[in-house]
């Protein structure tokens, strides 16, 4: 097998075993199986978080749009006037009116774990009966985009959970990797990107953040810095409760080709040369635009200092030769790659990453193309 490849795809997920069995009896598809989290287990077995993204076949019904909600109870179909939507995007539909802007989506996110031989390049078994499902009301729109980082042989996972009392980051802790225990809100703001490090710089936990919002002051035009979603850095002592850094972290550059926004992707990893984190830069092309994965260096011990930054050379960009098989899924009118994980291969390390938003890619890439 080559060093860049598709592992899992929708085609791999069996809806027969879906969480959303309970309740949603009309039938479903798969719209993207992707943007894993990535870690490796005691075993020395890898394991891909793949999140599934689960939508109905005929999401419209008469004169209404329906989404998917969690319940204590089942999953039920919420019913929203067409005539009151905007259903330009796939993924999502705008509610119309109000004083601020509302979404829905097209479909409900929950997580499969998919285990690989230690090289990630065969899948040894699918877990469907340590599948991760929303649990409480503020995820009830769906569990998305999971990192998994191993900090002191434990294993912390963060998720953006959804729904419309908030769409804030939740925290998963296990001993194991398969048994996880939800630790509740650990962001109350809209933050899509938080990933924790893989160690402790000055004895405590850091991670990487990117809040969200509908307004940014500019900068002025000598500072070389583009407004905008950026990446910026917390700490705490316990992995719970977070104090936002006073200075800023990676940064999208003017005139660079992903000023548009600029994301966490891996769990930054410690190397000789200091922290390594891989994230995602975003040009602007269509409404999506078009993700691409560069990478910085972070200082070992004060991780807000940023010793090198890659942004010109992608290191990772979309392939549509892997996507060739199931070119008649996709659904984004632009490329996207979006990495989300990565381990300690040896000589590689191995990096996963959700493709087109689709399905989920494994790259071998060697340590000294860091150096």
């Amino acid at each position: 097998m080559s060093d860049d490849y598709l592992i899992f795809t929708p085609d791999d997920v069996d809806l027969a075993r879906s969480p959303l069995r309970r309740g949603v009896a009309e039938p479903t598809f798969v719209l993207g199986a992707f943007n894993p989290a990535l870690t490796r287990l005691p075993s020395g077995n890898l394991l891909l978080m793949v999140r599934v993204a689960e939508a109905l076949v005929k999401p419209v019904e008469g004169d209404h749009a329906r989404a998917i909600r969690w319940t204590a109870e089942g999953y039920v179909l919420d019913p929203h006037p067409v005539a009151a939507i905007d259903m330009s995007d796939p993924r999502t539909f705008l509610v119309k009116g109000g004083a601020y802007p509302q979404m829905a989506l097209t479909s409900l996110s929950w997580l499969l774990p998919v285990e690989l031989t230690p090289d990630g390049r065969e899948v040894v078994a699918v877990h469907y009966d340590r599948a991760i499902e929303p649990r409480a009301s503020y995820q009830d729109y769906g569990i998305e985009d999971p990192r998994i980082s191993r900090v002191d042989g434990r294993y912390y996972m963060t998720v953006c959970s959804c729904s419309a009392e908030r769409h804030g980051t939740s925290l998963y802790t296990s001993s194991d990797g398969f048994e996880w225990r939800l630790e509740g809100l650990v962001l109350d703001h809209q933050n899509k990107d938080m990933l924790l490090f893989e160690g402790k710089p000055g004895g405590q936990f850091w991670a990487l953040t990117r809040p969200m919002g509908e307004l940014y002051f500019a900068y002025p035009e000598h500072a070389g810095f583009a407004g905008g979603p950026v990446i910026h850095l917390a700490s705490s002592p316990d992995a719970l409760h977070w104090k936002p850094c006073d200075r800023p972290g990676i940064r999208a550059q003017r005139g660079s080709s992903s000023a548009m926004k600029v994301g966490g992707g891996t769990p930054p990893i410690l190397t000789d040369a200091g922290w390594l984190a891989l994230y995602h830069g975003v040009e602007p092309r269509e409404k999506v635009g078009v993700y691409r994965t560069f990478w910085a260096l972070l200082d070992r011990d004060d991780p807000a200092t940023i010793l090198r930054l890659e942004d010109s050379v992608p290191l990772i960009e979309a392939d549509p030769e892997l996507t060739h098989p199931i070119a008649h899924r996709l659904y984004l009118p632009t490329p996207v790659v979006f990495t989300t994980g990565i381990v300690d291969g040896g000589e590689t390390f191995v990096v996963a990453s959700g493709e087109a938003d689709l399905a989920c890619r494994i790259t071998h890439i060697p340590k000294s193309r860091f150096a």
